[in-house]
């Protein structure tokens, strides 16, 4: 008894109870707040019985889960007969809870604390997830399951390696990009839902990033409706360096070297932009902000996904080919065209292709610029098209036109100086 006493890791169960008795109060004590009969001191002993169970022997972990399950019973039976209700919520925290403990009792610390931290969350949030659910439609609903569908249950599916002789076509490598794409796009459409009551301005920043040329059709016309058509210079530069910035990440996901060639003159382009920015705030600040609520379709639709992939690999294919013809300058023309389309997807296409060591990173940073340059060049009919003051329409187009010139010429600069290459090979 003696020796048994002797070696026994006192400071190993008493960090074990500590932990089972914390997540229990933790869990009750939100059940507490929510006034539910559960509480602390039921929440505590479940956590604490699990972690128990597993100290004195596996077996008795089913045992003690079916008395917590025929605690739950009654519980049940007695709130159904009393007032005709069933606290299924409850219930399903208290068996977390029970399991949550057994994992403490095996020696898992992070797993259960973390555990317990989002089932409180999950608890806390009810009215906040109710409304979220309920503000849902049908078609958002549709684009999440699309989006799992694509990301875990296609993609393993497809074969990791080149399928013609000439190393041209990697179809996994392709729905990667369509992964990325429509995963940014989900993530930014739901901020976009979520934020656009404050203002246009916000929305042209989650719409750059979703879809620039929709988001700047949308806005034109928006503004000439609300009678605020001198807005648009601003909300297409915002819209302009959201885009940017996407195509950046995009292609730094890819191939992180290709921030050398990016980087630069993105933040040339931002610099231009954001001055145009601050003194056309300067000059409208009478106006006052005009809410107004974005109308954009939800980012995810088979058509999209086809549409998208098969402009990829057009693009790596048309890319890979006029690379090996004509060197760089076939890629660069390949992404300026392509960006006329979807900046996106020629970005994704040419970080691809410098992942595989097709091309240089410097190459591919340079290409997701004149692609995003060109998507910006989309603006411009536009523009014309919706906005009806022509003196507007000038001013716009000389302060887009300046934008793109620092642009060409970060470009040009790089290329002529080899500024990237000397970036990349310092790291290297």
């Amino acid at each position: 008894m003696n020796d048994q006493v002797e070696h026994f890791d006192v400071l190993s169960i008493a960090m074990k109870i500590a932990v089972a008795v914390g997540i229990g109060m933790l869990i009750g004590l939100e059940r507490n707040w929510s006034h539910k009969e559960a509480g602390i001191r039921t929440f505590s002993i479940v956590s604490l019985t699990g972690m128990l169970c597993m100290q004195i022997d596996t077996s008795l972990v089913v045992a003690g889960l079916a008395a917590v399950c025929l605690l739950i019973i009654i519980s049940n039976l007695k709130s159904f007969l009393t007032d005709r209700s069933s606290e299924m919520t409850t219930s399903a925290a208290l068996i977390a809870c029970y399991i949550l403990g057994v994992l403490i009792g095996r020696g898992h610390i992070f797993t259960p604390v973390a555990a317990a931290i989002v089932i409180t969350m999950l608890l806390a949030w009810k009215s906040e997830l109710r409304k979220f659910a309920g503000g849902l439609e049908p078609s958002e609903i549709r684009s999440a399951i699309l989006l799992g569908l694509i990301g875990f249950v296609i993609y393993p599916l497809l074969p990791d390696r080149y399928i013609d002789r000439w190393e041209i076509v990697n179809l996994s490598d392709a729905w990667v990009s369509i992964i990325a794409i429509a995963g940014i796009g989900f993530l930014n459409y739901i901020f976009l839902k979520l934020f656009s009551s404050k203002g246009l301005y916000l929305g042209a920043v989650f719409g750059g990033l979703v879809n620039s040329t929709a988001t700047i059709a949308e806005m034109t016309t928006r503004v000439e409706e609300s009678g605020t058509p001198s807005r648009i210079t601003i909300l297409s530069s915002i819209i302009n360096i959201s885009m940017f910035t996407r195509n950046m990440i995009l292609a730094a996901i890819f191939v992180p070297l290709s921030l050398t060639a990016t980087l630069l003159p993105l933040l040339a382009m931002s610099c231009v932009a954001g001055f145009w920015i601050w003194r056309d705030l300067q000059q409208e600040a009478a106006y006052g902000e005009v809410e107004q609520e974005l109308q954009l379709t939800s980012p995810i639709s088979v058509k999209k996904i086809l549409s998208f992939g098969l402009l990829f690999l057009m693009i790596q294919i048309g890319g890979t080919l006029l690379t090996r013809m004509l060197g760089e300058g076939g890629l660069l023309a390949t992404g300026f065209l392509g960006g006329l389309v979807s900046s996106a997807s020629t970005t994704a296409a040419a970080a691809t292709m410098a992942s595989h060591g097709q091309i240089s990173p410097a190459l591919a940073g340079s290409t997701a610029i004149l692609s995003s340059m060109a998507s910006a060049l989309v603006d411009f009919p536009i523009v014309w098209k919706n906005i009806k003051d022509k003196r507007l329409v000038k001013a716009f187009s000389l302060k887009l036109t300046s934008v793109l010139l620092v642009g060409f010429a970060a470009v040009a600069l790089d290329h002529i100086f080899k500024i990237s290459e000397a970036l990349i090979n310092a790291i290297k």
